[in-house]
């Protein structure tokens, strides 16, 4: 390799929408020589926003992956989208860097979009920068920018440079004392950063203290800036002007100086492991050691076939490497090992610790498998990543007539690209639902799988993830016995169930004595019992939150059988849930509004006729305000439409799963009457 895995810089761009991160991902490129002139987004000509339906809106939808060599650093640098829509594929590029850049509108300043990655960055414990951007405009206030960023983010965030000549250059703050800048004084903000530095390391803060800067080596400021960087103890800012390229050599000698490799920054979270007994696991970016990668993207091209983009963290991956996929027994061999340069990808004879690369038409790896090279490398994984719960929902069927496999293989090839769209298919009700993180993702989903499969589908709304509970403990009981002429069924079980805590799912337990019921058929019961939460009691809804122990029963020693006790089972557990005084739960979200202040009132009124809890406002710049709420799913149903309506086009919002309440009685009554069980559940 032309480089080694200390020399490697893994860097993610994210921030809102609008903070201008695709340009500056332009800027970086053409600076570091990878192309020739940076694109423009109102013509369609990035590098990195190369989809047809990017050039078509004017912002990302993918993360475009690519890499420049700069000094003596090769910088793999990953554009995210930044509505929050498409938040999956923004957050799953987190778990292939060291270092997560939060890029600012230094007009609008700090966006709700923002904070959320700030601190999705800090629960994965990467390094964090805030980058300053379009500071050439009309006379931002840069100064309240940056106390901003402090209150907000905490007095770790520091200007490592400043603005200067009215935002048309940069001075350096860290490596320089002296020079003139916009508003602070250099010295002054090269004092702060230099004591927020030395503070981690107390042989070094020693010297600094006795004898001064000087007696403090380059190196060492390094090591201790890095060490700064990993314990959460400093957050650079930086300024730039991705349009004019201020500030972005500046940020190229920032990241190639002082930003971690991936030896030196917080170890992967690695567990080894299965449930409860999973412990911590680390890997060492030895290049000599095994294998072992995580694959974070897959893209699925219709012509090229699937992609499967992965990090590498220990070993080396070469041309004709053997891999397991997860706790496969099979390998596989990568037969063509690529680097990827936006949509073009070379290849490249192997990967070593802190590379990303790809692997091209080997259809069993999925998001977040681990690629390893050795049997004793089963039961490795990272982290789940954190990703936010999509709710925007909507019932899918194809136009045509014939066309439901090519549905179903489309639906398939677009949930593996994105870990925040699901595909639901419930065969209670012949029902296809998909399910996004905003009406936006779900549009775009739906936009793709027409031009890259060639699939319409007519949608409408879906049934609401309704669950039920019971909120009293009760006895249930049933005698299944049946005759036909023959060996006949025979099963009596007596049960009782407790309501649980909300959200902890299902308990089994057998409290049988004597062999009252033998113990080959107590998994029948509970499998009886477990049909009946599948359809529900009440409403048709699963059941959920409930501890079922099985205390007594009879049987036949000619015709008990596992059917008898699934069926008695079953109708004992329903006889207790009609004594357990059942309610029905609805999903609610936490909605963010973003709207001008003139259409709050109007806004705020409408959520609380939807039965709309309002937790708080927000001001934010450019006369904006952000609602804070927590609303019923059900209650949702047009809003996308309803919000332009009052707001002129001008309201934004977005959804996330909160947690699951009784419905109304009302609602509950209506939910019942509207149940037909099939005749066997009576």
């Amino acid at each position: 390799m032309p480089y080694s895995t200390e020399q490697i810089r893994n860097i993610a761009l994210t921030g809102h929408a609008g903070a201008g991160k695709t340009l500056l991902f332009e800027a970086l490129m053409q600076a570091g020589g990878a192309i020739r002139n940076a694109g423009s987004i109102e013509r369609g000509t990035t590098f990195s926003d190369s989809d047809p339906m990017e050039k078509e809106r004017g912002h990302s939808i993918n993360t475009t992956i690519a890499a420049i060599d700069h000094g003596d650093v090769h910088i793999n640098l990953i554009d995210t989208p930044g509505y929050a829509d498409f938040r999956g594929p923004t957050l799953s590029a987190l778990a292939a860097v060291e270092t997560c850049a939060v890029v600012i509108d230094a007009e609008r300043g700090i966006e709700h979009g923002s904070q959320r990655l700030m601190h999705y960055a800090r629960a994965r414990r990467l390094c964090r920068l805030l980058v300053v951007n379009k500071i050439d405009l009309a006379e931002p206030d840069l100064a309240a920018l940056v106390d901003d960023l402090r209150q907000t983010f905490g007095n770790e965030c520091l200007p490592i440079n400043l603005p200067a000549e009215q935002g048309t250059a940069v001075v350096d703050c860290f490596f320089q004392s002296g020079g003139d800048s916009d508003f602070a004084s250099v010295a002054q903000a090269h004092q702060t950063i230099l004591d927020q530095v030395v503070e981690v390391n107390e042989e070094i803060m020693g010297r600094y203290l006795e004898d001064g800067e000087a007696a403090v080596s380059g190196k060492q400021l390094a090591d201790a800036f890095v060490q700064c960087l990993r314990e959460g103890h400093l957050v650079p800012i930086c300024f730039v002007s991705a349009r004019t390229g201020a500030g972005v050599p500046e940020l190229l000698r920032l990241i190639e100086e002082l930003m971690p490799h991936p030896g030196e920054a917080n170890p992967p979270l690695f567990t080894r492991g299965q449930g409860a007994e999973a412990e911590p696991f680390r890997t060492v970016p030895d290049p000599q050691r095994d294998v072992i990668a995580d694959v974070f993207k897959i893209v699925n091209d219709p012509f090229a076939g699937k992609l499967s983009i992965f990090r590498v963290y220990q070993g080396t991956v070469r041309k004709d490497s053997q891999l397991y996929i997860d706790d496969g027994r099979k390998p596989f061999k990568v037969g063509h090992l690529y680097r990827l340069m936006g949509r073009e990808h070379g290849e490249i004879d192997c990967a070593i610790p802190g590379d990303i690369a790809a692997v091209a038409k080997v259809e069993d790896i999925h998001f977040d498998a681990v690629l390893h090279d050795s049997r004793d490398a089963d039961h490795i994984h990272l982290q789940p990543i954190d990703f936010p719960q999509p709710m925007f929902g909507l019932a899918v069927e194809p136009a045509s007539k014939g066309q439901e496999q090519k549905l179903a293989t489309a639906l398939h090839r677009l949930a593996e690209e994105d870990p925040c769209f699901h595909v639901e298919h419930s065969k209670e009700l012949n029902e296809t639902v998909i399910r996004g993180l905003g009406e936006l993702h779900s549009r775009v989903m739906l936009e793709r799988m027409k031009t890259r499969y060639g699939v319409e589908v007519n949608t409408r709304p879906p049934r609401i993830a309704y669950r039920e509970t019971i909120s009293a403990r009760a006895d249930g009981h049933h005698r299944h016995k049946k005759q036909t002429g023959g060996a006949g069924q025979f099963g009596e079980v007596f049960l009782r169930i407790e309501p649980l805590a909300r959200g902890e799912g299902f308990q089994f337990a057998s409290e049988v004595v004597g062999g009252a019921i033998p113990g080959q058929f107590i998994p029948a019961v509970e499998k009886g019992v477990r049909q009946a939460m599948a359809t529900g009691a009440v409403a048709g809804q699963p059941l959920q939150d409930v501890r079922v122990i099985v205390y007594d029963g009879k049987y036949h020693g000619v015709d008990s059988k596992e059917v008898a006790f699934i069926t008695a089972g079953r109708k004992a557990f329903l006889d207790a849930v009609s004594k357990a005084r059942p309610i029905v739960l609805e999903p609610l979200v936490n909605i963010d509004v973003k709207v001008p202040e003139q259409f709050m009132g109007d806004v705020s009124s409408d959520l609380a006729g939807k039965r709309a809890r309002i937790n708080g406002t927000d001001s934010l710049r450019g006369g904006q305000l952000l609602i804070r709420a927590q609303v019923p799913v059900s209650e949702l149903g047009d809003y996308v439409n309803q919000l332009k309506a009052m707001t002129g086009g001008q309201g934004r919002y977005t959804l996330e799963m909160s947690h699951y309440e009784p419905v109304p009685p009302q609602v509950q009554k209506q939910l019942s009457e509207a149940y037909r069980p099939r005749p066997d559940d009576d």
